[in-house]
């Protein structure tokens, strides 16, 4: 497997391209099947699970050609409602087929997901919103099969926000008949982004980004040329790279609008953050402050970006809180970053961080995508060599990050299996 070698204590400075939205892109390409014919995706990140979802499509029947981050999905032979477990269980995203392939198809066979472990992610609301809106589903041997000669629009209430049910009710929603209203559905950018791009393609959409979204079922939807959001994660992620290292980055093409909540605890660990012509300016404090983070559903701060503030806060002038208000098993960095010298006491869902004065460079081990970046943040500032071990995790939701992070400034680089690293 491949890994990363990191030598720490490096300034960084420059200019760092943020790329398209992994977490929007995913469900636009499962949406895609719900109309025949080719659509445009651009400012598509060139990630490994975009290339997973990409082969789930193509097992589908549909044609996929990916190429300069821009995605060209023809779905005009599609044929095959089976998304198997030999790809579903390499990411969770890929369950979003479930709904378009339903709705478009009449009945879906796909396997239960799965992805980082990062805690239990039932798949309950999922369900209860397709059954709500007319399917037959049952669990067999793994996988969830589904039907339904025809979906007819209701209200839905979510016991739980998701994002994962509010896509998979938003898709299957747009083809089904009558007017669908969703309640205490998820307020994120990217369900925002699958509104935008489902709204392109036809579908009556409005409310979302707020507590209840409405749709109104049309007959059919069209191909779209549509230009993928930034991710607000990978921004927030460069930003702390700018803070731990106590450097000034600019990052191009970043949105402030879907990163208020990360800006300001930026800025209250003794960040700088400005906004420059097409996209933001970070700049690092020489001592970092400590602070209290609470993660929770948008707009508050993001689950995703849990690990890299741990990370941050790690070599904090003080105590720090964070409190896991999503997945509350979501501390598999801690141990990882306690062997580079943090000092760091889970308790629940709390972990108690205490700032040390400098981390020590040492082997340490990926176990899911944000711990991924975590760690690399910590390597960045760390004393000597840090080497960081499976690190497929990280190219699962980020582009070229050691190129990115190396023009910078930062002396990293990729050592693939079976290369001398001398």
């Amino acid at each position: 497997m491949d890994k990363l070698l990191i030598r720490g204590r490096e300034r960084l400075s420059g200019t760092i391209p943020i790329s398209g939205s992994k977490n929007a892109v995913l469900p636009m390409m499962a949406a895609s099947l719900l109309t025949r014919g080719l659509t445009t995706i651009r400012n598509v990140p060139d990630l490994v699970d975009v290339h997973t979802m990409s082969n789930v499509l193509r097992i589908i029947g549909a044609k996929v050609v990916f190429e300069d981050n821009v995605l060209q999905i023809d779905t005009e032979t599609f044929n095959y409602p089976e998304a198997p477990y030999d790809l579903v269980r390499k990411m969770r995203a890929t369950y979003y087929v479930l709904a378009p392939l339903l709705a478009h198809m009449k009945k879906a066979k796909v396997s239960l997901p799965g992805g980082c472990v990062i805690g239990p992610r039932p798949v309950d609301q999922h369900i209860k919103a397709l059954e709500a809106l007319g399917a037959r589903i049952r669990l067999e041997k793994g996988y969830i099969i589904a039907d339904a000669e025809e979906l007819h629009g209701c209200e839905i209430f979510f016991d739980l926000v998701s994002v994962g049910a509010t896509a998979q009710a938003m898709m299957a929603a747009t083809l089904a008949k009558g007017d669908t209203i969703l309640e205490n559905v998820a307020k994120e950018p990217e369900v925002v982004a699958l509104a935008q791009f489902l709204s392109s393609m036809g579908a009556k959409i409005k409310g979302a980004g707020s507590d209840i979204i409405e749709i109104k079922g049309v007959e059919q939807l069209q191909p779209t040329d549509f230009t993928n959001i930034p991710d607000r994660i990978e921004t927030g992620t460069y930003m702390a790279a700018a803070v731990i290292t106590g450097s000034r980055l600019t990052l191009e093409g970043a949105d402030q609008k879907n990163i208020k909540t990360i800006i300001r605890k930026m800025r209250e660990v003794g960040a700088t953050v400005k906004t420059v012509k097409n996209g933001i300016e970070v700049a690092g404090p020489s001592v970092i402050k400590p602070t209290d983070i609470h993660t929770h559903p948008f707009p508050a701060f993001p689950t995703d970006m849990q690990a890299q503030m741990m990370a941050i806060l790690s070599v904090a002038d003080g105590r720090s809180v964070i409190t896991e208000g999503i997945y509350p098993e979501r501390f598999s960095h801690a141990p990882e970053l306690c062997r580079l010298g943090a000092q760091i006491v889970i308790e629940d869902n709390k972990a108690l961080v205490t700032g040390v004065h400098k981390l020590e460079g040492a082997s340490v081990m990926a176990s899911d995508l944000r711990a991924s970046a975590a760690l690399v943040l910590a390597g960045l500032v760390a004393d000597g060599e840090t080497e960081i071990l499976r690190v497929y995790h990280i190219d699962r939701g980020y582009e070229k990050i050691e190129e990115k992070l190396a023009a910078v400034g930062a002396q990293m680089k990729r050592i693939k299996e079976g290369d001398d690293e001398t």
